[in-house]
């Protein structure tokens, strides 16, 4: 990564874009490792409620600057809704995946997003896909495919990935870009940034309350901690990813969020002793390579 950071076609503003979501990457790779670490004693549900209740305390005073509560007026409520549910779909599928699959493996497979989202867009926007981004797709799956193992789907044993949890994050990855093609149509019908980001987590927040009160758990010492910290470095992360892409250009900094992988693979050794096997590996390079050719040719 160094080498592109500092290569002389690589200007001052693109190597802070860079750099922004080099960091956003090990924020959010920090954050779903303390998902793991917290989930054996808290359910999902209430992981999720402090990631959006903490984010939204985070994003509330920047309606000062864009209009005070005038920011939370729409006129496409249930646009928002729809937005809201995919997203919070997708973040449940995932920090079910973190909890119970390899940190390493439910990473790589939630990178398998651009690809259904390239897929997605196709009956939903209209978008045109070329030969090029269609073989990156079908060769981004067929990573997933290996790293899924079908032959050994639901064994238990070193070769096997459990059923549920994969399905689990292979739900997240379609509600995900679900969320995304949302995103873009509220865009095109002229709904500010500041609206659709406040409204998901704040409608987040309002659902998973209510999902929460059933399995409830009281969190204290170094949980709570871990709690409030999962929303505050989420909400740092999605700060500086934003600040990236606003920066840069899609298709130049895209790449650099495959570095989650990386650190995932890091933290999982030192943490869990999590040890990628050869067909994680090969399957995440494949991805890695698929979604790589498909920024390339946004």
């Amino acid at each position: 990564m160094s080498i592109a950071i500092t290569a002389p076609g690589v200007s001052g503003s693109q190597r802070r874009a860079i750099f922004n979501v080099c960091a956003a990457s090990f924020l959010f790779v920090v954050a779903s490792a303390i998902v793991k670490a917290v989930a054996p004693g808290i359910p999902v549900f209430e992981i999720a409620l402090f990631r959006c209740a903490v984010g939204a305390v985070v994003l509330l005073p920047m309606l000062r600057g864009n209009g005070g509560l005038a920011a939370l007026r729409t006129r496409h409520p249930w646009a928002h809704f729809w937005r809201t549910s995919a997203g919070l779909v997708g973040m449940l599928g995932i920090y079910y995946g973190y909890a119970t699959l390899p940190l390493t493996t439910a990473t790589a497979l939630g990178f398998a997003m651009p690809l259904c989202l390239t897929l997605l867009a196709i009956p939903m926007l209209g978008e045109r896909v070329g030969p090029g981004r269609m073989v990156a797709v079908l060769g981004g799956l067929a990573g997933v495919l290996v790293m899924l193992r079908p032959w050994s789907l639901g064994e238990a044993g070193r070769d096997g990935l459990p059923l549920v949890p994969v399905l689990s994050v292979m739900a997240s990855v379609v509600a995900w870009a679900f969320a995304m093609i949302s995103i873009r149509r509220m865009g095109a019908m002229g709904e500010r940034n500041i609206t659709i980001v406040l409204y998901y987590s704040l409608g987040s927040a309002v659902l998973l309350a209510g999902l929460v009160v059933p399995v409830w758990v009281t969190p204290h010492g170094w949980t709570l901690v871990g709690l409030i910290s999962v929303g505050g470095i989420s909400a740092a992360a999605q700060m500086l990813m934003t600040a990236g892409y606003r920066a840069g250009e899609p298709s130049l900094v895209a790449p650099f969020e495959y570095g989650a992988v990386v650190y995932t693979t890091i933290l999982g050794g030192l943490i869990w002793g999590e040890i990628p096997d050869v067909w994680t590996l090969i399957g995440v390079v494949m991805l890695v390579a698929a979604g790589t050719v498909i920024w390339r040719k946004v």
